[in-house]
């Protein structure tokens, strides 16, 4: 069949950001296939799209910055996507204008604005409707290769390399969030066509998945800038797929089939429980990433350095992640940006329109960030594992150095200049403090603590304000893959499937290992033996190891579910610190009982109409 194809032609994958469109590109037009798959340079065009639709979900939410959706914060706007999702009400999600999540942009954001080439995230497709243009769009890639008859045998593998790793990406991305999803291997023409049914487990889907990712290793480069194609592009292919990227994306695939909530398939969870063949599966992916760091291909990022992966970039205006970034979502619109970097701190403080806070629960922030002797604080406080750190009458002392380093709490600096105003000085998270929720509109924190990761803060110390205006010289960004989580996610697999300290064949580092040498960075002890030689317990320790690393990257959501723990008391309170100027007292107070059941609350439902195309096609459960 001969149909028209619309696209763009997208003239390189910038590293960049500006308020200008976040690629260059060529008017739209309408081609015929045979003319969009002639060349390299028109087939690139089109694949270049695929690009585009990864969703951002740091700025992809309005403009208001609501991309953390699990236990890890609170925002006070009921309208707000987070806030639904803590009162269950997930099939809202079908009608919400102001999520990533939202399947197809409505209203205001509606379908004339849903392009790919909008500079505001938030106008480009959410990850229902990216996904599937992005699974059509590689299928159509993949469907007419034969087409590409004016292009060299290694321009005609890394087309084919990069439309494999999007079929399984944008799988990917609808399958964490609304579970077994039919694997849609080709171009979908016909309603017949369109009668896939719904695999009967999430493995079934994984394993279709993983087939793509392997052949897409085979064919992408380890490097573009070394490649013939990509000298076009020379010094700015550093946001394009490689094999360490589908290597990566690779065993995340396999660990989230191997997990708790997937291997358990909606019947019951043992959250200790993992499919152990599909977490050999994921070292094995995960190792080859690690061995192309040892090459020198990435590196983690040194305590000293470690802004450069959220927003301290040696640029102005490029992408952050230095030696870390993997993968990302492409550029976008710099006022975005800066609305989700501040939206950690009250408005007042930094002055951006159109920020709004989201403030670390408590029970996130004491149940994860523990003590500076490496343990926990309910580890620390029961005195089986040494002298106790912790002190109730002082609770911000003696924490790990990446508290003091992500978190801001009371009575933190956050400027010392004769311009900034004295009550703007410190902050007064105390309860009824300057940057505590007050009832007035200013968006002060909360829940007693606000959080500075993607935050700019000037080497004397002095944070981005309206008095000490830094934030136009940088740009902060959540990526969907670091090295970090790599190593995190390897040690997971590897500790669920062979222990704390075994060493698979596939590389020379044990999940014990990696978490000591993540804990060295930031100058925290290695894990105690005790809790290295108990398996439930390390797999706690190594879970807080991520929550803690990981910390406000829009993972902790999918986390606490793969890993079947959302619905426990534990994960479904949100609590603020309550406590007076002098510290006196400190209390815990619940904010709002998260509501989740198992195992409906798990999964998003799919719409209704959806669910009614073809019989096959079932909902989730308890929808």
């Amino acid at each position: 069949m001969n149909y028209k194809i619309k696209f763009l032609v997208l003239l390189g994958l910038l590293l960049s950001f500006s308020c200008e469109d976040y690629l260059d590109k060529a008017p739209e037009s309408d081609l015929d296939q045979e003319d969009v798959f002639s060349t390299f340079e028109n087939t690139q065009g089109f694949v270049e799209e695929m690009y585009a639709l990864v969703v951002d979900y740091g700025t992809s939410a309005h403009t208001f910055q609501d991309y953390i959706y699990g236990d890890d914060a609170y925002g006070n706007r009921t309208w707000k996507a987070s806030y639904q999702i803590d009162f269950g009400n997930l099939q809202n999600l079908n009608n919400h204008n102001y999520s990533y999540l939202t399947p197809w942009k409505r209203n205001g954001y509606g379908s004339s604005q849903n392009n790919t080439s909008n500079s505001n995230a938030a106008r480009r497709p959410g990850v229902w409707d990216g996904s599937m243009r992005g699974i059509r769009n590689a299928n159509q890639v993949i469907a007419n290769i034969d087409l590409m008859v004016d292009a060299t045998q290694e321009e005609r593998d890394v087309i084919l390399g990069q439309a494999y790793f999007f079929r399984a990406f944008f799988h990917n991305e609808i399958m964490k969030f609304w579970g077994r999803f039919p694997y849609i291997d080709r171009v979908l023409v016909t309603q017949e066509d369109y009668s896939l049914p719904r695999p009967s487990t999430y493995k079934e889907s994984a394993l279709s998945a993983d087939e793509d990712y392997v052949r897409a290793i085979e064919l992408l480069p380890t490097n573009w800038d070394t490649q013939s194609y990509g000298q076009a592009t020379l010094g700015e292919n550093g946001g394009r797929l490689t094999k360490g990227v589908a290597h990566a994306f690779r065993g995340k695939n396999l660990l989230l089939a191997a997990s708790p909530l997937m291997h358990g398939n909606n019947v019951s969870i043992n959250t200790y429980q993992y499919d152990t063949e599909l977490c050999d599966m994921a070292v094995d992916a995960f190792a080859e990433v690690l061995k192309l760091a040892d090459q020198g291909h990435y590196a983690l990022a040194t305590w000293e350095n470690y802004d450069e992966v959220f927003w301290k970039t040696p640029v102005a205006n490029m992408w952050p992640g230095g030696s870390e970034f993997i993968f990302s979502a492409t550029g976008g619109n710099q006022v975005q940006a800066q609305r989700f970097m501040t939206a950690g701190v009250d408005r007042d403080i930094h002055g951006r329109s159109g920020s709004e806070i989201v403030s670390p629960t408590h029970n996130f922030i004491h149940n994860n960030f523990g003590m500076s002797n490496g343990l926990s604080i309910q580890d620390d406080i029961s005195g089986l594992y040494g002298e106790t750190l912790y002190d109730p009458t002082d609770p911000f002392a003696n924490r790990d150095p990446r508290f003091y380093r992500w978190i801001v709490a009371d009575r933190d600096v956050f400027g010392t200049t004769a311009t900034i105003p004295m009550r703007h000085r410190n902050a007064q998270l105390f309860t009824g403090g300057e940057h505590r929720s007050n009832g007035s509109d200013n968006q002060p924190s909360t829940t007693g603590y606000m959080h500075k990761k993607f935050y700019p803060i000037g080497d004397d110390g002095e944070f981005h304000s309206k008095w000490n205006n830094i934030i136009g010289q940088y740009i902060g960004k959540r990526l969907h893959m670091r090295l970090t989580d790599v190593y995190l996610m390897y040690a997971e697999a590897l500790h669920a499937s062979k222990g704390s300290t075994a060493i698979p064949s596939s590389y020379s580092l044990s999940a014990e290992g990696v978490i000591n040498t993540l804990r060295a960075r930031a100058g925290v002890p290695n894990v105690n033996p005790s809790i290295v030689n108990d398996n439930s317990k390390f797999m706690d320790e190594l879970r807080r190891e991520r929550s803690v690393e990981l910390s406000f990257e829009a993972h902790r959501w999918v986390d606490i579910r793969r890993w079947g723990l959302a619905h426990l008391d534990k994960y479904k309170r949100k609590t603020s610190f309550e406590f007076p100027q002098d510290w006196s007292s400190f209390s815990e107070e619940t904010l709002i009982e998260r509501v989740c059941e198992f195992p409906k609350h798990y999964w998003i439902p799919f719409e209704e109409s959806q669910t009614q195309i073809y019989e096959g096609f079932d909902q989730n459960p308890g929808w």
